[in-house]
């Protein structure tokens, strides 16, 4: 992916400077030229500004980019750190390892959104924020590796967020995902698919308690939950269900 040089702010340097130093990518220290450097500006601003800012470039492309080029290299971290694990085990692992929720969370934890040229609507929506932050971290995945033509600087940048995630995973005998594993479970008895009803108890963003959800598989309510969203409501719900259908698997 080519990216054509464009004026960038002596400001927006700077700022992508910063930002590319917390990803330990420092031009100081490395051997590129002038040309590749540039390429390299170029092509982080373009992944730092959203379809909303309406610009003559947006994140878009390189985001799309940057869902293959993540799960290549949360695979390569995966055969690295686990190299006798199962290829099911692999699979139930790196879903965690690339999914939304992940991306957002190091999109938080790197400020991400401090950086991200946003258009005045989706700046005033503060529950668009997690998937802003998602949508650009995975755009400057896409980025590097279309600077770079390497791997290696992605896994510099998030294999410690890959070990972190992947300790509480393996801790957890369902592998983060209890709605499979109750899917399963309900399977395996022969019994109809689990189904879930969710409720909105408030309007307010980021509240813990802002959904609540019961999963019923046949005519038994088996577990209720809360969360911030639907989904996560859902997965609480399924967890409950599961310490109480299968409490041997969570010993």
């Amino acid at each position: 992916m080519k990216s054509k040089s464009r004026f960038i702010s002596k400001e927006r340097l700077e700022q992508i400077t910063v930002f590319l130093k917390h990803l330990k990518i420092d031009f100081k220290t490395t051997q590129l030229n002038n040309k590749e450097i540039e390429l390299g500006l170029n092509l982080i601003n373009e992944a730092l500004t959203h379809t909303s800012a309406e610009r003559e470039i947006n994140h878009e492309k390189l985001e799309f980019l940057g869902d293959a080029v993540l799960r290549l290299a949360a695979s390569e971290f995966i055969e690295r750190k686990y190299p006798s694990m199962k290829v099911g085990d692999r699979s139930a692992l790196r879903s965690q390892l690339v999914s939304d929720e992940w991306l957002s969370k190091v999109g938080e934890k790197e400020k991400i959104y401090n950086f991200f040229l946003i258009g005045t609507k989706a700046t005033g929506d503060p529950s668009a924020k997690a998937t802003l932050n998602a949508e650009a971290t995975e755009a400057i995945i896409g980025a590097i590796y279309a600077w770079r033509k390497d791997l290696e600087p992605i896994h510099r940048w998030l294999s410690p967020y890959w070990e972190e995630t992947s300790k509480t995973v393996m801790a957890d005998p369902h592998m983060q995902n209890a709605k499979s594993a109750l899917q399963e479970w309900s399977q395996q008895k022969g019994f109809q698919l689990p189904h879930y009803d969710c409720k909105e108890t408030c309007q307010s963003h980021g509240n813990p308690r802002r959904f609540f959800c019961r999963v019923q598989i046949e005519q038994d309510i088996v577990g209720e939950g809360w969360g911030s969203s639907r989904k996560a409501a859902e997965k609480e719900a399924a967890r409950v269900a599961l310490n109480e259908l299968a409490p041997s698997k969570n010993s």
